[in-house]
């Protein structure tokens, strides 16, 4: 056999360099993520929680959110032990999606948060 040409039985060889490759994406239990996600989470509701008792400006939006954190990171959970291990691929894709989407929605509503505040000030 030629052996410049790979071999067609053989799969080729994984670049962990690759971000779909990651093992955190592939072999992990989720555990991990719901680690980090609860520390997002803490940290998330830890400022939300704080504009919302104080009434800033939009009122009501620190508060959607962060009752919308909770809700993603018990759909973590939810995601962590209903997807069987059978498609782990996808239960870990999801468990990352969820773990950003809580980052993306805390961040946002600082953002929205702070520029009513300041435009309010102003």
């Amino acid at each position: 056999m030629d052996a410049s040409r790979p071999d067609p039985d053989r799969p080729p060889a994984r670049d962990e360099t690759r971000l779909t490759e990651q093992p955190s994406l592939t072999f992990s239990t989720g555990r991990i993520w719901l680690i980090v996600g609860g520390f997002f989470t803490a940290i998330a509701l830890g400022v939300l929680v704080p504009q919302a008792l104080l009434g800033l400006p939009p009122v009501g939006l620190p508060l959607v959110a962060a009752v919308l954190v909770g809700v993603l990171y018990a759909l973590m959970y939810v995601v962590r032990f209903a997807v069987p291990v059978t498609r782990l691929r996808r239960r870990l894709g999801w468990m990352a999606v969820l773990m950003l989407a809580i980052a993306v929605v805390s961040l946002a509503t600082v953002i929205v948060v702070a520029f009513s505040s300041w435009n309010a000030a102003g």
